[in-house]
Formats: C-alpha cells, structure tokens, sequence
C-alpha cells in the first residue's frame, strides 16, 4: 500500500463517493487512519498534501477534511510553517494509553452491564463468537487484518451498552491509538498466551451481569497487553 515519499496507491484505495452519510472527508479518514495504525504510513512521517491528494484522486478540501478527524484522534499532528505529519510513538506514550484504556473501558464495561439490554447481551456473545473463529497468523498479513478488524469489533461491542457517547468515543480514540503498537508486536508472533479463553471470561462474565468479574477480567486483559507491548517494544528497539 506504502509508495515513495508515503504516497499510496490509488489502485488499492477504489473510489469514494459522497452518500450524505459518509462524506469524502469521512471516507478519506477511515482509510488515512487505518494506513497509519497498520504502519503504511510510518510514525513521524510528514504528509505530503499534493502527494496524498493525487494518490487518492480528491482535492485538497475532503483530504484536510479528514486530517482534521485524525488530529482529533490524535494520529495526526499540524504545525504552522511545517504541515501536517503522523503522530510519532513512544513507551511513555504507550504506557499513558494502557493506562488510560484501563480506567475508561472498564467503567464503560460496568456501565454496559449496569443498563445493556438483551440486544446487548447477543451482540457481545455474537461479537466473542466471531473472534474465536477468526485466524491469527503472522506469516499471513491477511489473517492479521481480520482478525484486527474482529478484535476492534469485540471491544467496541463490550463498551457499547453503556448509553454515554463522549465515553465511547474516548475509548474508541484510546483504541485505535493503541492498535498502532499491537500491530508492530503482531507482525512478528502470532500471540504469546491465551487470548481466546480471556475474551471469553469477560463476555461470560459481562452477560451474567457479574460486573466485578468481568471488569476484573477486562482490566487485567489490557494490562498484560501493554505490558507485553512494552516489553517487546523496548528489547526490539521498535519504539523508544
């Protein structure tokens, strides 16, 4: 996907079309963002406006349109004089979002079982189904981005119960945020323990309105995943 300069290429990206519910400036933001969080577009890279609009195909207003959403989301960064450029990475970095993850994708897990309903309830079991079917392998790229797609879906859906849309979209910004490091760890090994029966411990225990369990369960999750980034980040040298 990544060309010279940070160019991607138009005949991956298809075209875009204004709908009325997803803009181009929209459209151009989920595929800027998923191109930053998969590494296409590299940590502390500049963004070359002219180079990205060409390789999209658009004009410059929908591309700023959607620089604008990723700044919010704290994947992009614009300086007067310098431009626009990716967010750069870090462990200090890394570390604050574990942290903050923990704090507030617990409470919102609390709340989703504290007011969810039985529609709730089935998407998460639906959502945990989906993750344990789905293929994780390093030595296929493919298998990867599925399974990242289902995991993010898994998360969202524990959390999307709660009734508060400013949480949720703290927690959705932490995410993706996040998912920039696991990326890096995950094109290297397939796992290092048993994630499968972890997702299922906090989906059980979410649906049996057993809130400290499931809670417990969710925060130890995301603890040892940053832990574990952390760890191997630092002893690759893959981020400082």
């Amino acid at each position: 996907m990544k060309q010279q300069d940070g160019a991607t290429s138009p005949a991956e990206i298809g075209s875009f079309s204004d709908d009325g519910k997803n803009t181009i400036g929209s459209q151009l933001a989920s595929r800027l963002r998923e191109a930053i969080i998969s590494g296409s577009l590299e940590a502390g890279s500049k963004i070359n406006l002219d180079k990205e609009r060409q390789a999209f195909n658009v004009s410059l207003s929908p591309l700023r349109e959607g620089l604008a959403r990723l700044i919010s989301d704290g994947l992009v960064e614009f300086e007067d004089n310098r431009g626009y450029r990716v967010s750069p990475v870090s462990l200090a970095n890394l570390e604050e979002i574990t942290v903050l993850r923990e704090e507030f994708e617990v409470f919102a897990l609390k709340e989703s079982i504290r007011v969810g309903d039985v529609e709730w309830e089935g998407n998460v079991m639906r959502a945990l189904h989906k993750l344990t079917r789905a293929e994780r392998d390093a030595n296929r790229p493919e298998t990867l981005e599925h399974w990242e797609a289902v995991h993010r879906d898994f998360h969202l859906t524990l959390i999307s119960g709660c009734g508060k849309p400013l949480l949720l979209h703290f927690c959705k910004t932490l995410l993706n945020l996040n998912d920039r490091y696991r990326r890096t760890f995950l094109k290297q090994t397939s796992g290092d323990r048993n994630v499968n029966q972890e997702h299922s411990e906090i989906a059980q225990g979410a649906v049996a309105r057993d809130s400290d369990y499931a809670a417990d369960k969710l925060r130890q999750h995301i603890h040892r995943t940053g832990t574990n980034l952390l760890a191997h980040l630092a002893r690759t040298g893959a981020v400082r």
